[in-house]
């Protein structure tokens, strides 16, 4: 046995990879368990069925630590600890979907020297009707954790080695203990405490985050009406201490798996207990009109859109990663094409997951075919090789010549010295 503890991780989506390779790199070995077999067996055969930067190189660095499986008994009979990462998406109520969760609750054995640890985002609260379901069943031996995960898609492998902080929600057991043991060697605060308070840190910090995105992205439709610059704002506003530079660019609104999944938790499970949230409801509004903001944009210089060539540049709701859930790209091409417009679009990672779930787009091999005849191009992901752009060569191949900047993220000098006209959001001209 290593000297360190070794652990289960259920579920190998982008959580469940991540942990478990992380947990590998700090010395653990690691028993991953999902009931995908196709998916199992892939990972064994060394290929990683998701994008993200750093962590093929971390798995096939610790290869002889992961061990994988589609049987829970793997898992059962190596370690105590065993970390819960499957998927809990929106169901068609906003509430999460807690099926997956509940699942492997109830494929539990009877234990004393088990924990479950809860790496999947859920609604506070969920860990006390856990906790009652083991009662109910025999199983009131079995700890419960909750240990929420902070990990950035794009940048996943360095909040692991890196947290900010590791939030540890339990009943002041040996569990809770373990988890702490575990998560020692990283130079990090730990934030012990009591289950449901570790679930609100999760879907509160997520919720403030999402709220910091709308509230500059709508003092960016404010700027546009009065002539100021956003950039510019949000570096003033940034400056102060209090209030940060992060999460103050302002764009075409949020998306991917976690902030809309979680503020809309969040709002639900107000909502479920007689609190009205208001402040989320403005946060989710803001952010749906926030992706449709680029339409009046495109009418404005354009007139209609019917018969019109629109490219846009990035498909995934961020860069680095193939993520594609709730991002500003799925809006916006079914509402440019419901509109009249033929709609081109590249995106470097994320084309396999996009074509899976936009109909009706032509695919570019690159940058500069997107342009290519193009009546407008519109950023939607700030992609390095996009910033990177040669907006002479963009000018020569496109029909047009506005540029939409959908994330602030070019130069605007560059690109009207191209001939281009540039169209940023909360930007004055």
């Amino acid at each position: 046995m290593s000297e360190r503890e070794p652990i289960g991780v259920i579920g190998t989506g982008y959580v469940g990879l991540v942990t478990a390779a992380g947990f590998a790199e700090l010395g653990s070995d690691v028993y991953c368990v999902d009931i995908d077999a196709d998916k199992i067996e892939r990972l064994k055969q060394g290929e990683i069925p998701i994008y993200e930067p750093g962590l093929e190189e971390l798995i096939a660095k610790n290869r002889e630590r992961l061990h994988f499986s589609t049987e829970l008994s793997d898992a059962l009979e190596r370690a105590r600890l065993l970390f819960v990462a499957v998927g809990t998406p929106p169901t068609y109520s906003g509430d999460a979907d807690l099926s997956a969760v509940h699942a492997v609750v109830n494929a539990m054995p009877v234990s004393d020297h088990h924990a479950l640890v809860m790496k999947s985002t859920v609604p506070a609260g969920t860990g006390t009707s856990i906790k009652r379901l083991f009662t109910a069943t025999g199983k009131d031996q079995f700890r419960y954790v909750s240990c929420p995960e902070f990990l950035k898609e794009g940048s996943a492998v360095k909040d692991f080695l890196h947290p900010d902080r590791v939030v540890i929600g339990d009943d002041g057991d040996w569990a809770g203990d373990a988890v702490a043991e575990l998560y020692s060697s990283l130079d990090a605060p730990q934030v012990r405490t009591d289950i449901n308070s570790a679930e609100m840190v999760k879907l509160a910090s997520n919720a403030f985050l999402a709220t910091k995105i709308s509230f500059i992205n709508e003092i960016a439709n404010v700027c546009e009406e009065t002539g100021a610059d956003v950039v510019e704002v949000a570096k003033g506003m940034g400056l102060d201490d209090r209030i940060g530079p992060k999460f103050l660019q302002a764009g075409l609104g949020f998306g991917g798996s976690c902030f809309p999944k979680d503020v809309t938790a969040l709002k639900q499970l107000a909502g479920n207990s007689g609190y009205h949230f208001q402040l989320l409801n403005s946060v989710i509004e803001v952010n749906e009109l926030q992706k449709r903001r680029v339409m009046g944009k495109l009418q404005k210089h354009l007139g209609t859109l019917v018969g019109r060539r629109i490219g846009l540049l990035g498909l995934a709701f961020k860069p680095n990663t193939d993520d594609m859930r709730e991002a500003t790209s799925l809006v916006l091409s079914a509402r440019l094409q419901a509109a009249g417009a033929t709609v081109i679009a590249h995106d470097p990672i994320a084309e396999d997951e996009a074509r899976k779930l936009i109909t009706g787009i032509e695919f570019a091999p690159d940058a500069l075919e997107v342009a290519r005849d193009a009546d407008a191009v519109v950023l939607v992901t700030e992609w390095d090789q996009f910033r990177a752009l040669d907006f002479e060569q963009v000018a020569a191949v496109m029909a047009g010549t506005l540029i939409i900047d959908g994330r602030n993220a070019l130069d605007p000098a560059a690109v009207r010295a191209a001939g281009l006209t540039y169209e940023g959001v909360g930007r004055s001209h």
